[in-house]
């Protein structure tokens, strides 16, 4: 074997140990992966979603039913919304904590 050929296949061989050392060192860690953030991500997503289309209906009921000089509608909007954004900012400040544990 030449000796450019045998750093080659070394430094392979090198490349090669170091990816299952991460890789067994991943496996060890119970660090949440990609699938955990996306899921907190759509977590999130819902929290703010859910309170703000609730408040939106509520709101065209109330238009509907009891007409004021000013929109429910837009108003329980602004009011689910910004309870949505507390409930997501809750979430996340949980989800950090357990993380930093």
């Amino acid at each position: 074997m030449e000796p450019a050929e045998h750093n080659k296949e070394s430094e392979f061989s090198r490349k090669v140990s170091e990816m299952e050392k991460r890789k067994l060192k991943a496996l060890h860690e119970n660090r949440p992966g990609v699938w955990a953030g996306l899921g907190m991500f759509g977590m999130v997503g819902w929290s703010v979603a859910v309170p703000a289309l609730l408040g939106a209906a509520a709101g065209i009921w109330l238009d509907k039913n009891y007409p004021q000089s000013f929109s429910w509608a837009l108003t329980l909007l602004l009011v689910g919304l910004t309870t949505g954004c507390v409930i997501g900012g809750y979430w996340i400040a949980r989800e950090n904590k357990e993380i930093n544990k």
